[in-house]
């Protein structure tokens, strides 16, 4: 915990953990807002579940390993890790109720009313449970693996997130009770269509049938000769936080697989049992998992609605949001005619801003015209996350096998991407591209391009910076900003930023770039402080900071500082804001909020007024230690005029009056407001542009 600045409130932080927990209840409000269509209702409860899910096994996990070590740490705002579990606990438990509740006693209903059923075996007419006995025969029944638990036989091992039932069944003879677990197959539709043929038709309706109904309904079959007395579902959340030990002298690609080996087998940090649990098997659970009654949550109704998302990939587009087609950037295209993106960027810079304008006549189409270019000599990209058939990848390989130069940074530690980043990485490879597995200690976070080319015997550089992944199929749900630029000051900067990255350069100082783990949190207080000086002499000051996530210590008590001093403070923060807003004598000159909304608010844009002469700074970074410390990030200085009038516009929009957002208050509880839907403008903004 950092050092209490003078006179400043040892309370002027809000806990992380409980401000991310708001943020979770925020798209919580989304799944019950009835003015939303009902299957987008149906995703947010999906995206809540995920979103809890990857909590506990990241940062709940994290406070536990840190609570194992016996240290007496403290949070930023002074509670000890004991005293925040249990507030995570308390408010978790909470939510999970409000998250069941709104499916069972309002969206259920209005999905039955829509023709979309989810029914229990015992509602099942005689010729719908004859076609499902058949389906569980063929489908079901050969990949169940009943595991007995006793002297012979061991507690299993269960696996992290996946969906179990314990059985209890008991001998006829002996009247002695036994216990079983049997894991609900994650490779078989969670819900089973209970139409004619397994088959689903939009028109008619659809009916479904939870699959661990169908298999209680068949426990018999497989405990045959035994009576089956009772079973109770339940599901555990693991510890999926990697803790690679980096050794200069160790491959890393070798390292991260054998820690991802390892992963599968984290420690137990949740249980969810589903409502009502015998209390003697959750004994039998709690010990053989090794969780604390802390831990167990009980779930009313279904475990895991992350599943459904498979409801919400029905085709019933009028239970959808209208479907909205991406634009392509007017200054790309002439008409329905794509121009070169090298000739457009010798004009002039281009900024773009996904989904609003297309990603895919953009930055993919910069890349795969890069490749194809016989004027391209080199390409050198840095690669955090891609899709499964990713267009940029196959772009580089067809470059590398056109003899360019590719080089391709790979983040191979990207959490929940490693797997596939290892074999797009090796893909690579084999096709001849430079690979770099990133630096020893750090992520390489940053999303840059630069494309080498000679034009009449002259080398000219084209770049792309930006704050979302190199990922067509995110693009078109995350909310990102990215400067397309042939500036050669951006191009040198970018390619002594390429030359550390694969190299052994310790450069720290660029031109255009403010770089962390050395640069962009020094760069950022001596901003906010110059801001302060401007606003005690009688200049223009401002600030302007969009992110997902505001925590840093330092920076927040440097914003505290120009409030303080009178500068006025806008934060449009999606997550985790740990600065309190509004507090007379600290922040009363801080605004904060937050829009959540039909696409994922992703990107990063940080604007000062600088006496008048205002400055626009976009990139990767999120104001977090780990981004700040232990990441390679860059934020990118956008000098071009039209550029740093287009993100005024954005940023403008999003802090109108009457817009539909969240507001944080000094008290940290978040406030909804407004009815303009500051998404839909942009939507219809970019349709009328590209007109």
């Amino acid at each position: 915990m950092p050092p209490t600045r003078a006179g400043a409130p040892a309370d002027r932080y809000i806990n992380r953990e409980l401000s991310w927990l708001d943020f979770n209840s925020r798209v919580l409000e989304l799944a019950e807002d009835d003015s939303l269509p009902l299957l987008e209702r149906v995703k947010f409860l999906a995206i809540f579940a995920g979103n809890l899910d990857e909590f506990y096994m990241v940062r709940i996990a994290g406070l536990k390993r840190r609570q194992s070590t016996g240290l007496t740490v403290r949070s930023p705002d002074g509670l000890t890790i004991r005293e925040q579990l249990a507030l995570v606990t308390e408010r978790t438990r909470d939510l999970v109720h409000r998250h069941a509740d709104v499916f069972t006693k309002d969206i259920s209903p209005r999905l039955e009313e829509a023709g979309i059923r989810i029914v229990h075996w015992g509602e099942l007419a005689d010729d719908e449970a004859k076609r499902l006995r058949e389906y569980f025969r063929d489908q079901v029944f050969p990949v169940l693996t009943p595991l007995a638990v006793d002297p012979a036989h061991p507690f299993p091992y269960i696996s992290g997130l996946s969906l179990n039932l314990a059985v209890q069944v008991r001998d006829p003879d002996t009247g002695a009770p036994r216990f079983a677990r049997l894991k609900v197959p994650n490779n078989v539709p969670r819900f089973v269509s209970v139409g004619a043929g397994g088959t689903v038709d939009p028109a008619s309706g659809a009916t479904f049938l939870p699959l661990e109904d169908l298999i209680a309904a068949h426990l018999q079959q497989l405990f045959p000769g035994l009576d089956v007395i009772g079973h109770h579902l339940f599901r555990v959340t693991r510890n999926a936080d990697l803790e690679v030990e980096e050794d200069r002298d160790e491959d890393l690609l070798q390292a991260l697989e054998r820690e991802l080996a390892r992963r599968r087998f984290g420690p137990a940090v949740r249980l969810e049992v589903a409502e009502p649990m015998d209390p003697a098997i959750l004994d039998v659970l709690v010990s053989e998992l090794e969780v604390g009654r802390s831990d167990v949550v009980h779930v009313p109704g279904l475990l895991d609605l992350a599943a459904l998302w498979e409801l919400y990939g029905l085709d019933r587009p009028e239970l959808k949001d209208e479907p909205f087609v991406p634009a392509t950037h007017p200054r790309l295209s002439e008409g329905e005619t794509p121009k070169s993106v090298f000739a457009t960027l010798r004009e002039g810079d281009v900024l773009v801003h996904h989904p609003y304008h297309s990603f895919a006549t953009s930055v993919q189409r910069f890349i795969e015209q890069a490749a194809a270019d016989p004027d391209v000599l080199a390409i050198k990209q840095t690669l955090y996350r891609t899709s499964g058939d990713s267009p940029i990848v196959n772009a580089l390989i067809d470059a590398a096998h056109a003899g360019k130069q590719v080089v391709v940074l790979v983040e191979i530690k990207a959490r929940f991407d490693e797997e596939a980043n290892i074999s797009w990485a090796r893909s690579l490879e084999r096709a001849g591209c430079h690979v770099v597995y990133g630096l020893v200690g750090l992520k390489t976070h940053c999303k840059t391009a630069l494309v080498v080319r000679r034009e009449h015997g002259v080398i000219r550089r084209y770049c792309h910076i930006g704050t979302g992944n190199y990922n067509p199929k995110t693009a078109r749900l995350y909310e990102d900003l990215g400067i397309l630029t042939a500036d050669p000051r951006v191009g040198a900067d970018l390619t002594d930023l390429f030359n550390t990255l694969t190299g052994y350069s310790r450069q720290t100082t660029y031109r255009r770039f403010m770089v962390a783990p050395h640069g962009i949190r020094p760069g950022l207080v001596e901003k906010i402080r110059r801001e302060a000086r401007h606003a005690r002499e009688g200049r223009p000051a401002g600030i302007r900071i969009k992110v997902n996530s505001l925590v840093d210590e330092e920076l927040i008590d440097a914003l505290y500082e120009a409030s303080s001093a009178g500068v006025p403070v806008e934060l449009l923060i999606r997550g985790i804001c740990s600065l309190r807003p509004g507090v007379p004598g600290l922040s009363e000159n801080v605004r904060a909020r937050s829009i959540v909304g039909r696409f994922l608010e992703h990107s990063r844009a940080m604007w000062f007024a600088n006496g008048g002469e205002g400055e626009w700074w976009l990139g990767s970074a999120d104001l977090m230690h780990r981004n700040l410390d232990r990441r390679v990030e860059v934020l990118l200085r956008v000098c071009d005029d039209t550029a740093a009038r287009q993100l005024q516009d954005v940023f403008d929009a999003a802090m109108a009056d009457g817009v539909r957002c969240w507001e944080l208050g000094s008290d940290g509880a978040w406030t909804r407001s407004g009815e303009c839907d500051y998404q839909a403008a942009l939507m219809a903004a970019a349709v009328d542009h590209a007109g």
